[in-house]
């Protein structure tokens, strides 16, 4: 494929388009010259700055690249890179963090639960597991005495999960429903993955079919647990397709500003609880349950207006991952979907909305809820500030600019006399990700002098306007016309790139793309 230099691979993200791909699944481009050699590879001795932000996707190709001894799948061996990320995305990582995490978070509901001896299991399939655990517990990664983590395979023998929208929901509250009967755990919390991961797909029947898939799955764990006198106690972590359109009508598969749901079900008179609260409120309420004084570090407080009659022995706490309440049913595919636990729930139990984005979950005002922060602040209860939000505080304050991290890369790429590669995300909003922060970086690079940069665009959907991506890398293609620096040399869908469940054939796409240039190239001819 041939195009004109300076858009070119937003151009070829358009062709792309035309063959029927989109952002989330896009094959890899590669700008290539004349000839057709790749142009702008990671090579030997090269200095990259990853800059996406959450970092659990983005650790496999991180280790890829930097580990010498990798062996999940062939690559070129030792690359030597100076390799710089935004965040830290693993202890374990060789690479200089921009943005370390500050002090360890303390006093979460698990280490207080685990404190007071009240043994706590975790479940969830795959595709959550790192937010039940590692957010959820405050970014602590190891279990806490009296803690066990059980996590359910989820599905790899489907391209995109709008191909079985049920995912291992059965296996999930088989799984809870076990745990309820033999009474090892004093704590069952588990997450239905379902609504959150399919939301991301336009596919609105098969959303529909994980909503009532969640439904049903969360009435027989509800079953059981009154069968066994355990009460249970339903919450979200944010809102996905109770907002499925965009004012114009367009479909947006992004997460929303919604609130949550909140519901105690209990034997009995039904507990009294406010009816408004936030996320920060849900650690307050389980441990006045069990009847354990909440920390004074939790500035969340107890949805409950009075103490229960007595402290509960046992609790069953279910995270419907992604499930938003929205009391419009235009464009609410949850109100769409036949969802009569949910219904049944509502009209039997007072029910309490929970804020669940924004400031209420430590990102700037306005702005979506996201899985990260709504498990984090679950288990906090208190607002824990975003890395995105103190980024953006960097670059406002011009802080950003003189980041001993990111100098060090520019000055190696300067003494070095190799690329600088800017990897990540390209979107107006991600979690993982902002093209703010992609603009800082490039006016920081030209300001440091940097000889050669090469800008690696991952794309996506989640909560994008269709065909979005085409726009954002023209974006940054003009802005490095403007600048006099910098190509976008590769394009690829964050399916390939940003994995989490060691699909090593996707990341091993990725690797190739930006080793060895493997792709649809786009040759440039002017």
């Amino acid at each position: 494929m041939e195009t004109l230099f300076p858009n070119a691979m937003s151009q070829a993200v358009r062709d792309a388009y035309r063959r029927g791909e989109d952002d989330e699944t896009l094959n890899p481009l590669v700008l290539a010259d004349p000839s057709g050699k790749p142009v702008g590879r990671i090579k030997r001795g090269d200095v990259v700055i990853f800059y996406n932000i959450r970092g659990e996707r983005e650790v496999e190709i991180s280790r890829s690249l930097v580990e010498g001894d990798f062996h999940e799948f062939p690559t070129a061996g030792p690359l030597g890179l100076h390799y710089t990320t935004m965040i830290e995305y693993s202890k374990d990582l060789r690479a200089e963090v921009a943005f370390p995490p500050e002090e360890d978070l303390e006093d979460t509901l698990s280490e207080v639960l685990s404190r007071r001896g009240i043994r706590q299991v975790k479940i969830t399939e795959a595709e959550k597991a790192f937010h039940v655990t590692y957010f959820l517990s405050g970014k602590r990664k190891d279990p806490f005495p009296g803690e066990e983590r059980i996590i359910v395979p989820t599905r790899k023998d489907v391209k995109l999960f709008d191909e079985a929208p049920e995912m291992s929901v059965g296996e999930v509250a088989d799984t809870t429903m076990r745990e309820i009967r033999e009474g090892r755990h004093d704590f069952i919390l588990t997450n239905f993955a379902n609504v959150d991961v399919v939301g991301h797909i336009e596919n609105e029947a098969a959303v529909i079919r994980a909503v009532e898939a969640v439904d049903f799955a969360m009435g027989r764990v509800i079953d059981e647990a009154r069968k066994s006198g355990v009460p249970v106690l339903v919450t979200a972590d944010h809102g996905t397709v109770e907002r499925w359109l965009y004012p114009d009508g367009v479909v947006d598969t992004g997460h929303t500003s919604s609130p949550v749901p909140f519901v105690i079900v209990t034997d009995g008179a039904p507990l009294d609880i406010r009816r408004e609260g936030e996320l920060t409120d849900v650690a307050p309420t389980i441990l006045e349950l069990f009847g354990i004084d909440a920390p004074g570090c939790m500035e969340g407080r107890s949805l409950l207006k009075s103490k229960p009659p007595k402290p509960t022995r046992r609790l069953v706490v279910l995270i419907l991952d992604g499930w938003g309440h929205n009391p419009e049913t235009e464009g609410n595919l949850i109100a769409r979907a036949n969802t009569p636990t949910m219904d049944r729930l509502r009209s039997l139990y007072p029910f309490a909305s929970l804020a669940a984005a924004g400031e209420s979950v430590g990102l700037p005002s306005g702005t979506v809820g996201n899985s990260e922060a709504g498990h984090l602040h679950i288990g906090a209860g208190r607002r824990v500030w975003s890395d995105r939000l103190k980024i953006d505080r960097a670059i406002e304050s011009g802080e950003f600019f003189s980041n001993k991290a990111f100098r060090n890369a520019m000055a190696e790429s300067r003494k070095r006399g190799s690329a600088l590669h800017l990897m990540g995300i390209v979107s107006f909003f991600s979690s993982h990700g902002m093209m703010n922060h992609l603009i800082a970086l490039m006016d920081m690079a030209k300001k440091e002098c940097v000889g050669e940069m090469y800008i690696h665009a991952m794309l996506g959907r989640r909560g994008e306007m269709p065909e979005s991506g085409a726009n954002y890398v023209k974006q940054i293609e003009d802005k490095c016309g403007v600048m006099n620096l910098g190509r976008v040399v590769s394009v690829i869908g964050r399916y390939w790139s940003m994995d989490r469940e060691e699909n090593w054939d996707r990341i091993g796409k990725t690797y190739r793309m930006l080793v060895y240039g493997d792709g649809v190239p786009i040759k440039v001819t002017g």
